[in-house]
Parts: C-alpha cells; structure tokens; sequence
C-alpha cells in the first residue's frame, strides 16, 4: 500500500509539473515572440512566419522609440500617473480602511454598506463623465487618479487586515501617549508591509495599464499616457516613426518591428517591479481574506 501511494505521488507531481511548465511556456511564449520581432532585422521580419530568435540583433527600433519626443513624453507621463496615482490610492485607503475596522465607530455599518454597494452598481459612463466636468477635471492629470482613488475590493480587503492586529498593541501605544494617527504610523503601517506591498501591486499595474480613462476624460495629446500611444500605433497602419525611418537611411525598420520595440518598453518596467513585491503577494491577500 506505501509503494502505491508513492508510485501515485510521483506519477501526480509528475503531471502536474508538466501541465505547470506548459502552462509557462503558453505564458511566456507571446512575449518572447514579441521581443524577438522587435529586436530581428527588417529582411527577417518581411519574409514573415514564427521569429522566436533573431537572425541578427538589432536596435534600431528601440533607437527609433527613444529618439521619439512623442513616445517618451507619453512613457513620462505614464511614470508619473503610476507613481502619484499609487501613493495617492494607498493613502486613502489606508484612512479609510482604519477607522473602518473599529467596530467601536458610529455609523460604520451604513459606510460599509455603501462601500459594498459601489461593488455591485455604478453610476455608468457618462454620469462618470458629467461628474469630472462639473469638478473641471477634464484634460487633467487628475483626471485619470481621481476617478478609482479607492478600490473598495482593496478597502475590504485591508479593513479584514487591520481588524487582525491584536487590539492590546494599540492600547499600550495609547497609554504611551500615542494618538490614533501615531498608532497608524508607529504600530498598524509596519505590521501591515504584506498587504501593503500586494496593494501597491495591484493599483500600480492598474494605473500602468489604464487607458480607457484617458480616453475619456483627456484630450490634450501632451497629457496621454504610454498605452493610448500603443493603441494608436497597434490600430493605425503606420506610424509617424516609420516615416521619420525612411527618411533615415542608416536605421532599417518597418512598423511591426516598431510597434513590437514599443510594446516591450511599455511592458518591461512593470515586470521588473513584481519580483520586489512577489514575496508578499500571496501572504498580504490571505492575512486580509480570513477575518470578515
């Protein structure tokens, strides 16, 4: 019966770690398709077919998006929104989810109840659309950070989090003459790094990705961020790049490979943050979800 079952658990973790590298290979499989067409030479890329490895290296689309004021305002641009509109989301949820998770706080079930509420039902797009309006946030930089300030997924979720510190760390902070800001500060924020970090997480890529909010409410070409450039590039059929490369005879590229190189910068720099954060991913998200 032993030799059974470990003839059972070899053949189960033999599966499953096949099924995981193939479910990895799927994963990474169009993003090295994506770097490799962007770094081949222009003959490789015109004679079509599958590019997992350039015949020959090349930078000359990546030469073209950097030397592009254009591009690298909008990449500027996106840094900016990312970085502002991060600290911004945390901050706010954070003084929020607090007093949310004292159960001691008149009127928290009614502010909970709306929170909840705001999860299932929206006022749509184009009231969304009056409301910064009538604030005079169109064609702003806060046009796109004010409209998902708070995540109430997120606000629920570290509410859950802060209700589990134990309550006597507080009182001893309190009796040592801290104010409810000061126990914030000196005593909830550092035992709370896990779920921190993991929202951090969650609002920086949202706000890295987000377009459609700048389509809406920006029209001011100077203000949009890196994914509505790569949306025009990957929709229109040539690019303004492409014309500057013909005029150029030492750089050979066609719009593929510029939209390829494009699509990498746009995607690397979020990448590379995820391996800081990934150690309390998993943990910032179970700690928050066991407690209602």
């Amino acid at each position: 019966m032993r030799q059974y079952r470990l003839t059972g658990d070899m053949v189960f973790r033999g599966i499953n770690g096949f099924l995981l590298v193939l479910c990895g290979t799927a994963t990474l499989f169009p993003f090295l398709y994506v770097l490799a067409v962007s770094l081949s030479p222009m003959e490789q890329v015109m004679r079509g077919g599958l590019i997992l490895w350039p015949e020959k290296f090349t930078w000359d689309s990546y030469s073209m998006i950097f030397s592009n004021s254009h591009f690298m305002q909008a990449l500027w641009m996106t840094i900016s929104i990312t970085v502002v509109g991060t600290i911004t989301n945390l901050a706010l949820t954070v003084l929020m989810a607090y007093p949310l998770s004292k159960t001691r706080l008149k009127g928290r079930r009614i502010i909970l109840f709306l929170v909840l509420f705001t999860m299932l039902f929206s006022g749509g797009m184009i009231p969304g659309y009056l409301v910064m309006k009538w604030l005079g946030l169109l064609n702003s930089f806060w046009s796109v950070i004010m409209p998902g300030a708070i995540s109430a997924f997120n606000l629920i979720i570290l509410k859950n989090f802060f209700q589990g510190i134990p309550e006597a760390l507080e009182e001893s902070a309190r009796i040592d003459g801290c104010s409810h800001f000061g126990v914030l500060l000196k005593i909830v924020l550092p035992l709370s790094m896990p779920a921190l970090a993991t929202f951090t997480l969650f609002y920086a890529v949202g706000h890295w990705n987000q377009f459609f909010q700048s389509i809406m409410y920006v029209t001011n070409s100077s203000l949009w961020p890196i994914q509505v450039i790569l949306r025009q590039m990957i929709i229109e059929g040539s690019t303004e790049e492409y014309q500057a490369a013909i005029a150029n005879e030492s750089i050979q590229v066609i719009p593929m490979t510029i939209k390829m190189a494009a699509i990498v910068v746009a995607t690397v720099p979020i990448l590379l943050v995820y391996p800081f954060l990934q150690k309390h991913f998993a943990k910032g998200v179970l700690l928050g979800s066991v407690k209602g």
